[in-house]
């Protein structure tokens, strides 16, 4: 598989300023679909680039869900998952590495994965940094360089 970002511009683009409108969290206020609840609000990067925040999460369980930051590639109607915060609902394998766990993860796109194919977003880490649905929203807005004119005091 070709790979559509280097480690490098995907850095760039994690740490690209983003600027979420005002009452956003409003708006990613989690809806109905076949099964569990989603949500994804359009959001411009500072550098041009177009990015997506996608929530989702289980409609039976609470520690069932994905928080995902994604951009769509220019010139197509893709979208190329940078980061993605799991919950501690399934068992995931780093294909490359061989590691195993079952617990609170983070997946990140990285070159090596895009070549292995088919999810560039397929290598993950363990994280102890949230604990639940809210708390990942939180940690993903922090890490990947949102400008929130609405913080939410915790």
């Amino acid at each position: 598989m070709a790979v559509t970002y280097t480690d490098g511009e995907i850095a760039a683009l994690i740490g690209e300023r983003k600027r979420l409108p005002a009452g956003w969290r409003e708006r990613m206020r989690l809806r109905p679909k076949r099964g569990h609840r989603e949500a994804d609000l359009r959001v411009d990067g500072d550098s041009g680039s177009e990015f997506r925040l996608i929530t989702r999460q289980s409609g039976h369980a609470s520690l069932d869900f994905s928080v995902i930051l994604g951009v769509r590639v220019p010139r197509s109607n893709r979208i190329f998952l940078l980061l993605r915060y799991n919950g501690r609902s399934h068992r995931h394998t780093n294909a490359i590495e061989g590691d195993r766990f079952y617990d609170f993860h983070i997946h990140r796109a990285t070159e090596r994965y895009q070549e292995r194919g088919p999810k560039e977003e397929s290598y993950a880490e363990i994280t102890d940094r949230y604990g639940d649905f809210d708390e990942a929203l939180n940690c993903l807005i922090a890490d990947a360089g949102f400008d929130d004119p609405q913080p939410r005091l915790l």
